[in-house]
């Protein structure tokens, strides 16, 4: 099992960048150690901004520093940074075109029994609404590192949640098919499509191969890029499939499964089922006791699965 979280990966990308560059600056709402970012600030001090519980500030000073040519990456929980500072999200990073690159930590359930107050079910709604707003979730520490080479390489805003704890590796470290703003085919099936993003790549990868196993056909794909979202991958990997489920840490609301849903409903029309947190407050439990409780793991995917081909 994999022991090396997604952002301990972010961590050791921006120390590798900023060894050579010294514009690329950190920012950080009393966050650096939920971030994994204190060897960062302890290597390189100069480039690094404690702003405090200030999470507007943080992205406005962020902002005010791409604007002077910086590269910024402002961290803080996802649950604030997605909604306290959300004008400032919108207006001086989005609408002024800026080179902030805003991280939310510990996204969806990853804190656990903090309960609602710091769950983060309503980020990629929230954050894909904003014009010139890209969305990223990355789905295990591979993937994270290139999204992240390939992030220092722009100066557009982007919106990137990682979650708490480590997950299992969807990919290889030397086997990371990864083309940014493209969806990557986990595995191909003929008659059942599975869509994910995040932390539940994984889970729908293990249940392409479970019902492929019990003679089920089923594609897998990792959508980590929600926004701009790939809907030629998407219509590519769902031609032909009689069912699409999309599995997603999030509220049942404007996220990855209202985004497919779109999508296969103008394009390609067939049944489609969106698997998510329930709208409500979720159970306290750890994320992975939350996953299970509400199916959101390989044996509810298979479940569900074959109900809707069953009806």
């Amino acid at each position: 099992m994999n022991k090396i979280a997604n952002r301990a990966v972010m961590c050791e990308v921006l120390k590798e960048a900023a060894a050579k560059d010294k514009d690329v600056v950190v920012l950080c709402s009393d966050s650096r150690g939920s971030a994994s970012l204190t060897s960062f600030a302890d290597t390189y001090p100069d480039q690094f901004v404690e702003v405090g519980i200030a999470e507007q500030n943080l992205v406005s000073i962020a902002a005010g520093l791409a604007s002077c040519g910086k590269k910024a990456f402002a961290a803080s929980p996802a649950s604030f940074i997605s909604t306290r500072s959300y004008e400032q999200c919108k207006v001086d990073c989005a609408y002024s075109g800026t080179n902030v690159k805003l991280i939310g930590i510990s996204g969806g359930v990853s804190y656990g029994a903090l309960g609602m107050t710091h769950h983060s079910a309503q980020d990629i709604a929230a954050m894909s609404a904003i014009p010139g707003m890209r969305v990223y979730l990355p789905s295990d520490r591979h993937q994270t590192r290139k999204l992240f080479e390939a992030l220092l390489q722009d100066t557009q805003t982007a919106y990137i949640r990682l979650g708490r704890n480590p997950v299992e590796d969807v990919y290889e470290e030397n086997n990371v098919p990864f083309e940014m703003n493209k969806a990557t085919v986990l595995v191909e099936g003929t008659e059942v499509l599975l869509v994910a993003c995040g932390e539940m790549v994984k889970p729908i990868q293990e249940a392409a191969r479970l019902l492929n196993e019990q003679g089920v056909s089923t594609g897998a794909l990792d959508m980590y890029c929600v926004k701009p979202l790939d809907q030629d991958g998407l219509l590519k990997a769902a031609q032909g499939k009689r069912l699409i489920v999309s599995v997603e840490e999030h509220a049942p609301f404007g996220g990855l499964g209202s985004m497919v849903a779109q999508v296969i409903s103008a394009n390609d029309p067939k049944k489609v089922i969106n698997l998510a947190l329930p709208d409500a407050p979720v159970i306290t439990g750890t994320s992975q006791e939350v996953f299970d409780y509400y199916g959101l793991n390989a044996a509810g995917i298979v479940e569900t699965v074959k109900k809707a081909l069953e009806g």
